[in-house]
């Protein structure tokens, strides 16, 4: 047992690093993760109890355990069956091909990543593009959420800034679950959009074996209570207008609603509104060419960059305008089911689609445009016509909101957004069209937004969602 043993130094070597591995993967590693995990706990801990509602163990638990609880779930298992049955392939096929979509599915969260970084990020992006402003908080409504529901915020979908600027006004309250579009699956956003909490959803290319998974995963986090944010349109709307509700989401979470037995969904409504939509002349562009493929370029983000850093070498730099939310009467999914028709998803996505254009937040540049669209051409029956549809509207209950309260002003500031970007231009005190460029269409994209709020009750306007098909109103 004592007698040496001569071994020639690569085997020394090989030896060593074999032994030095297994130690790390058996002792030291499980040790470094313990450790970690139980400092990420105590942190999330903390971070629960400054928060209004506090971050759920089903989004703080283990990928790989979602993604397994997934796909063993009842329902799964069957849906793996009949898919498998239908295309006439083996279950074990179909089993791999379900826990692939559980994987394209299921989140990573990182508590660090969404409120160490993604937060600040966020402020910091919004107050430098925009003058961002709270209009509508409603806080009296958000707080008598009952503590034990599930609340999840309804948006419409204006920009890709929708994402940012949301995460950032609801810091306080909890970390929200986006249902993102195939366009963020590249990298590095990705890697991002998962650390955040967000879920990937396809809006081609499924089938019944693939909605399944995903219903299943927006219920599980339903019940499990995690504050999730939606956009009702799909998609960015292409006319200014609100578009029609899309129902997939709202259909799974009302299909696996059982009253009295789950615990209560709470709908929030958030309206948004710009001065300056950065994809405006993308989203006119493929309206009129009638796609909604909007075609990536970087170049565009390299001249934006570039005006920029010049323009604050110089001391030129300013915002794109304001940047609007306000934040509806929230609605009880167990109330609502009480008086919904046949139809509890479609009467749904209505109802919040109404909730939404009531506290749509009315920008300067919006104002402007709506009157620009009537035909005036002058500064001063431009003011006289805003006055008269603001008063006309606050006669009809609705609430305007109209930065500094004062409307010369508000009329100078989207003047001056509107010159900046040569859709018209200004001598004296007359206006006009610029002539090049989509100047008429860019004004009735922006009209679109609050076109509802101040439009004459007396005529047959309607409202022109983003599919481009007219609804009376």
């Amino acid at each position: 047992m004592t007698t040496p043993v001569t071994l020639p130094l690569w085997l020394f070597v090989l030896v060593l690093l074999f032994a030095a591995v297994t130690f790390a993967s058996h002792f030291l590693f499980p040790s470094v993760r313990w450790f970690l995990r139980r400092r990420l706990e105590r942190a999330v801990d903390e971070l629960n109890k400054r928060l209004k509602r506090p971050i759920q163990p089903f989004k703080l638990a283990r990928r790989t355990d979602t993604i397994r609880r997934l796909i063993y779930d009842p329902e799964v298992a069957q849906a793996i069956a009949d898919h498998a049955r239908t295309n006439a392939i083996r279950e074990d096929v179909a089993f791999q091909k379900a826990e692939r979509y559980a994987r394209e599915i299921v989140p990573g969260f990182s508590a660090f990543t969404y409120f160490g970084f993604a937060i600040r990020a966020a402020r910091i992006l919004s107050q430098s593009l925009y003058r961002v402003r709270l209009v509508h908080a409603n806080d009296p409504a958000l707080e008598a959420i009952p503590e034990n529901a599930t609340v999840i915020f309804v948006m419409n979908h204006r920009s890709n800034m929708d994402y940012v600027l949301v995460t950032w006004l609801v810091a306080e309250r909890s970390a929200l679950a986006y249902a993102v579009g195939e366009w963020a699956r590249v990298w590095p956003m990705r890697q991002l959009v998962r650390a955040m909490g967000g879920y990937f959803i396809r809006r081609r290319h499924n089938n019944a074996l693939y909605r399944r998974v995903l219903a299943r995963y927006v219920q599980m986090a339903t019940e499990a209570g995690v504050t999730q944010a939606v956009f009702l349109e799909g998609g960015l709307s292409r006319t200014g207008h609100m578009g029609r509700p899309k129902l997939g989401l709202f259909s799974y979470i009302v299909d696996g609603f059982r009253t009295g037995h789950s615990r209560d969904v709470v709908f929030v409504p958030v309206a948004l509104n710009y001065d300056r939509v950065m994809e405006d002349r993308t989203l006119i562009d493929a309206q009129l060419q009638g796609t909604r493929q909007f075609r990536f370029s970087l170049r565009p983000i390299w001249r934006y960059l570039r005006r920029q850093l010049w323009h604050r070498i110089t001391g030129q730099y300013h915002r794109y305008g304001y940047a609007a939310v306000s934040f509806g009467d929230p609605l009880s999914l167990t109330d609502f089911l009480d008086s919904a028709g046949q139809d509890p998803a479609m009467a749904l996505g209505q109802e919040l689609m109404d909730r939404i254009a009531a506290v749509m937040p009315v920008t300067p540049v919006p104002l402007v445009a709506h009157a620009l669209q009537d035909g005036v051409r002058s500064v001063a029956a431009l003011e006289a016509l805003v006055r008269r549809r603001i008063a006309a509207a606050q006669a009809r209950g609705v609430t305007i909101h109209i930065p500094r309260d004062d409307i010369a002003y508000t009329i100078e500031t989207g003047l001056r957004a509107l010159i900046e970007r040569r859709v018209i231009t200004r001598t004296g005190d007359g206006l006009a069209l610029v002539a090049k460029g989509p100047a008429a269409e860019l004004v009735a994209f922006y009209a679109a937004s609050v076109a509802h709020l101040l439009r004459d009750p007396t005529t047959a306007e309607a409202i022109m969602p983003s599919d481009g098909k007219s609804v009376a109103t």
